[in-house]
């Protein structure tokens, strides 16, 4: 069975030579890392918003969008979930008070 992640890269990396006219994945990797960036920063907004009026289900929609435009974002600049994976897997047994020190 595919994680959901490997699933929705997959359909981005599908889409990003899509026509921007029929693909927002498409339209918003057209118009560049800012874009996707300032589209990222909305939906970790809203996804705050949604956690503090404390609706699980508009949380967990919200935080689905997060996560395409996270995937959007590292797209439009040329890095990847497995690149992710990796950072994790280098902070795996450490603290995050550690790991914030190391930096």
């Amino acid at each position: 069975m595919t994680h959901p992640l490997d699933r929705l890269w997959a359909e981005i990396e599908n889409r990003r030579g899509a026509s921007p006219d029929a693909s927002w994945t498409a339209r918003l990797l057209s118009r560049g890392p800012e874009k996707c960036a300032e589209k990222f920063g909305e939906e970790a907004v809203e996804a705050v918003i949604e956690a503090v009026r404390g609706d699980r289900d508009a949380l967990v929609r919200e935080a689905a969008d997060v996560l395409y435009h996270l995937c959007v974002m590292l797209e439009s600049r040329g890095a990847t979930l497995a690149d992710v994976g990796a950072e994790l897997d280098r902070r795996a047994g450490l603290s995050g008070l550690e790991e914030k020190a190391s930096r």
